[in-house]
């Protein structure tokens, strides 16, 4: 599973915080792996230079195999909180998307 992390104009990826998001990625999303070709991170923060409670938005993007694109999308504080409540509800996604799937067969 690939994991693509991208950023708007008013947030800076350092390595750090690049390290941190793929490792809560794969906490979360690793046992689908098989399932997934990538996922894509997309960081963004809404008021720009105000900072506000949940101006910070995380969308993931996962790639199954075989099947249309997964979105979920989670805002907070901060961006590393915003990342990990998007993988948790891509989490929920996953399992719900792939249980269905094993049921019909």
């Amino acid at each position: 599973m690939q994991i693509l992390i991208n950023s708007d104009k008013n947030i800076s990826i350092h390595a750090a915080l690049s390290t941190s998001i793929e490792d809560e990625i794969h906490r979360l999303l690793d046992r689908f792996d098989s399932h997934l070709t990538r996922i894509e991170v997309f960081v963004t923060d809404e008021n720009a230079d105000k900072s506000g409670p949940r101006d910070k938005r995380c969308v993931l993007e996962a790639r199954p195999n075989n099947h249309q694109p997964l979105t979920v999308t989670d805002e907070s504080a901060d961006v590393q909180t915003a990342v990990s409540g998007a993988a948790k509800k891509m989490q929920r996604l996953l399992e719900t998307t792939f249980g269905r799937i094993a049921d019909k067969r």
